[in-house]
């Protein structure tokens, strides 16, 4: 048997890094992957199809909203097939250069899903359904995660998770979102913008449960008028398949009509990780009560030959998580003193406006007891974002209170999730609100937010006025 010296199973955000990194740094690497070409998930069917439909949603928008900027444009006329090929297009080209990026980097390449069968072996199930065996020295698990699913749904075409939504298939006339998460609302903003009278039904008090309530409010104030309909504190009891669609009975606070029929439903309450049928209990690789794969601060498993990176390792499920374990990953794998342990993971929501941030939430140092000073700048006083027609943005930055070091910051409005970089360095940097303040932005321009936001933590903002209390020190 032909002994491998890394084998990476998986070739998504996690995966294609740590085997172009590890072959970088001279090793010998084998990678396994059912597609074609590296790209996994986020580049078939998660982060970059919904990106390229976002944007177009969003020109949309824009140009509807350019009437009351005196110019008017024809309502759009949709061509559904150039428009699936379009966003087609964008996952060829990325994925065809990273397959490019692999041979170039002389890694060895299998087609297939790989099974573990000892702490150094496995099988690898080609797509021609012949088995192959391998053993390897080391290993990286970064095998990503799936939809989930809720128990008791119909099996119909009518149910759609998030790739069957990104298909683009059609454009429905109603469409029920299951889940207001950022999956939920990104499609759901895509396909109202398309055409469909959209529903979000959520069985929480709020969107985005994981942001602060402060940054979401803008979103759920424009989406409102997206929207057919928002429905919080709200569940689905039961659905069935009719002749006229989806038949829906919600229970909760929210309807008014609790029975209502749907074209379509879309299905977003999370993901799970993709562990189930690796052969992992044939190893000593230990998960836990979510499934998820446990690992210490370099990703090694319980099995010392084996890593696992990404989705498959634990939350936050963000690529971008995904891509900096890898390079921890790989760097253990070769022996290096490394560990991961990043102060800031920034989140990102891509819905318009966009959510961003990173650090520590105010809802979390609350909960934790931290002493925090927390400053909020307004887009409504922010030239470009008056340039922009979107006023309704919001920086914020939470500092700690004695020594004014940047915890957390968060952003809502165009373009947050580019500038939250700018935070996410500030924090992994130790810098305080002050640091951030001298920081000079270019003008007129929205990064200047994040600059004001920090001279409002401070006490003194040119374009916010805040009256001193009596006897508070200057």
């Amino acid at each position: 048997m032909d002994k491998k010296q890394l084998v990476v199973i998986g070739g998504g955000p996690g995966g294609y890094p740590a085997a172009f990194l590890a072959a970088d740094l001279g090793m010998k690497v084998t990678m396994v992957d059912p597609e074609a070409n590296p790209g996994g998930v986020c580049l078939y069917r998660g982060c970059i199809p919904s990106k390229a439909l976002l944007h177009v949603a969003r020109l949309i928008h824009e140009a509807r909203e350019a009437e009351a900027w005196g110019v008017k444009y024809q309502e759009p006329v949709l061509d559904l097939d150039r428009l699936r090929a379009w966003k087609e297009s964008v996952v060829d080209k990325l994925t065809g250069g990273l397959g490019q990026l692999r041979q170039q980097r002389g890694i060895e390449f299998i087609r297939g899903r790989a099974r573990l069968t000892g702490a150094q072996q496995l099988t690898v199930t080609g797509t021609d359904g012949k088995e192959q065996a391998l053993s390897f020295e080391q290993a990286i698990l970064a095998t990503g995660s799936r939809p989930a699913a809720l128990p008791g749904l119909p099996v119909s075409p009518r149910l759609w998770n998030s790739t069957a939504a990104l298909n683009l298939e059609m454009v429905p006339a109603t469409l029920l979102v299951v889940g207001g998460g950022y999956i939920g609302l990104e499609l759901g903003s895509v396909y109202a913008a398309l055409g469909s009278r959209v529903t979000v039904v959520e069985m929480l008090s709020g969107l985005l449960p994981g942001a602060d309530r402060d940054l979401v409010a803008p979103l759920a104030r424009r989406l409102e008028k997206q929207f057919a309909g928002i429905l919080l504190n709200t569940k689905v009891a039961e659905m069935t398949e009719t002749a006229e669609g989806l038949r829906v009975r919600f229970e909760g606070a929210g309807p008014k009509d609790p029975v209502q029929v749907f074209d379509r439903v879309l299905v977003s309450v999370g993901r799970k990780p993709n562990s189930s049928e690796l052969g992992l209990e044939n190893t000593r690789v230990a998960l836990d009560t979510k499934g998820f794969v446990q690992v210490d601060g370099q990703r090694r498993t319980a099995e010392p030959t084996i890593f696992a990176i990404g989705d498959v390792a634990g939350e936050p499920m963000l690529a971008h998580k995904a891509t900096h374990e890898a390079r921890v990953a790989v760097e253990a794998a070769l022996g290096k003193k490394t560990v991961f342990e990043p102060r800031a993971i920034p989140a990102v929501v891509f819905t318009d406006p966009e959510i961003a941030w990173c650090g520590v939430t105010e809802t979390e140092a609350q909960k934790a007891g931290i002493p925090i000073r927390v400053s909020r700048f307004p887009w409504a006083a922010s030239g470009r974002a008056i340039t922009l027609d979107r006023p309704e943005g919001v920086t914020k930055l939470i500092a700690e209170a004695e020594t004014g070091k940047i915890l957390g910051m968060g952003i809502t409005g165009p373009g947050a999730g580019d500038m939250i970089a700018e935070a996410a360095l500030a924090i992994e940097m130790g810098a305080t609100a002050e640091d951030l303040a001298l920081t000079i932005h270019p003008h007129p321009t929205l990064s200047e937010t994040l600059m004001e936001a920090a001279e409002v933590n401070l006490g003194h903002c040119t374009h916010v006025y805040r009256k001193r209390k009596e006897g508070e020190a200057k």
